[in-house]
């Protein structure tokens, strides 16, 4: 395994487990929806400062995308609890943290 200080990730040669894997992609689809439904948010916001208001469109569209986040944290928590090996937790979990140290290196 080996890390990169000046990029602050884990090299292309440490690989998770599978279910390490999956709790991983499930926390970068959380992140995305995230990112997303703020998004929507800040635009819908700016018009209130400017005086307009959501269409109903709009609520809508919030409303769809805050379910789907709230679907992809469920999901990132169902596969975080699949984990159940202590290296591969603490592997994912160092990722999950941007953490580059070797483990057991703390």
């Amino acid at each position: 395994m080996t890390f990169s200080k000046s990029q602050n990730i884990m090299s292309d040669d440490t690989k998770l487990s599978a279910e390490a894997q999956k709790a991983w992609d499930a926390y970068q689809m959380m992140g995305k929806s995230k990112i997303e439904y703020f998004g929507l948010l800040q635009e819908i916001d700016q018009k209130y400062k400017q005086g307009g208001s959501p269409t109903i469109a709009e609520n809508l569209q919030l409303e769809k995308l805050l379910k789907t986040h709230g679907e992809k944290v469920t999901s990132f928590n169902e596969a975080m609890q699949a984990v159940t090996d202590k290296t591969a937790r603490e592997l994912l979990l160092k990722k999950l943290m941007g953490d580059t140290s070797p483990p057991g290196m703390h």
